[in-house]
């Protein structure tokens, strides 16, 4: 951040040695420490305010904006009651009715195989083995 090099820093410490003295210069140090942590941490605390604040800002826009988006269409595409006037329009549709009388019977229960493992599960569509068969 302060390009500062190797040689800079050995001349700042030379100069403090000189100037504050070996024996009060481990206080100075820490004192310093001390003070860099605590404008660290301000600066985090500030940093961390701004990003609040910006992130707070972006969704404003985006709520303003996905609102103006809802009431456009809307607008366009206004409630209505459904085909010829159906008052259970939007509800729910009934569940599929069972097999018909007379139809295939459910398939039985996959049988364990030997060793305890469960069968494999054939993929979406497969036509099922017959039973007494395994695949």
């Amino acid at each position: 951040m302060f390009d500062i090099g190797y040689s800079e820093l050995l001349m700042i410490a030379v100069v403090a040695l000189i100037v504050i003295g070996p024996k009060d210069l481990p206080n100075v140090m820490r004192t310093v420490g001390k003070w860099m942590g605590k404008a660290r941490g301000m600066a985090r605390h500030f940093r961390s305010g701004i990003d609040t604040m910006m992130r707070e800002s972006e969704l404003e826009e985006m709520e303003k904006k996905w609102k103006a988006d809802n009431e456009r269409i809307m607008r366009e595409h206004p409630a209505s009651p459904g085909p010829a006037g159906d008052s259970d329009w939007g509800k729910p549709a009934p569940e599929a009715p069972g097999p018909a009388p007379g139809g295939a019977p459910p398939a039985p229960p996959p049988r364990a195989l030997p060793g305890g493992s469960a069968p494999p599960i054939p993929p979406a569509g497969a036509t099922p083995p017959a039973t007494g068969e395994l695949p």
